[in-house]
């Protein structure tokens, strides 16, 4: 079987140059890089929870997940500084292709009632926005295991101008979005 990676760069690229009118392949759009986050919230002061969190993350996106530190304290938020405020992957390369082929194939089907993504989620720049509530959705998760609750942030960062050749590639990939929303 091949790669996502493989079946875009010979085949959907070729496909999205006709479709959207690019006159050179160099145009079409692509994937940079896909951002997975997820906030720490009221486990900031539990090193053991945020370590699981790490520990899923890792296991969702095939790598470690970097700690992000808050920079300022806020009284409001009984937060100061250095205190462990949330966690990002960054994916680019194959590990990019391999998870948004498990996203797509995989987990999404997996979320209850689930009619398309909304495609009010892009940005004016072509990139894409997407919450996941419940990460026990995705198939490298055993749901015996969970102790920690938390959801999910992916952000899709693409070389589209706007939103609509964006939205052309994110379809070729296989992303499937609400029906008659356009």
């Amino acid at each position: 079987m091949e790669t996502l990676e493989k079946q875009f760069k010979e085949i959907m690229a070729k496909e999205l140059q006709t479709s959207l009118k690019k006159k050179n392949i160099c145009e079409v759009p692509h994937i940079e890089k896909v951002v997975v986050s997820a906030s720490v919230g009221d486990f900031k002061d539990d090193k053991k929870s945020i370590e699981k969190i790490a520990d899923e993350i890792g296991k969702i996106t095939g790598q470690k997940a970097k700690i992000n530190l808050s920079k300022k304290a806020v009284s409001a938020f009984k937060l100061r500084i250095g205190q462990p405020i949330g966690l990002t992957v960054t994916l680019r390369g194959p590990r990019m292709y391999d998870f948004i082929g498990r996203l797509v194939n995989l987990t999404l089907p997996r979320v209850r009632d689930f009619r398309g993504l909304k495609a009010s989620s892009f940005d004016g720049q072509g990139n894409y926005s997407l919450g996941i509530r419940d990460y026990s959705i995705f198939p490298e998760i055993k749901y015996e295991d969970i102790t920690v609750n938390f959801g999910l942030e992916v952000s899709i960062k693409t070389s589209a101008k706007n939103k609509e050749d964006a939205r052309a590639l994110l379809e070729k990939l296989g992303f499937p979005f609400e029906k008659g929303v356009k």
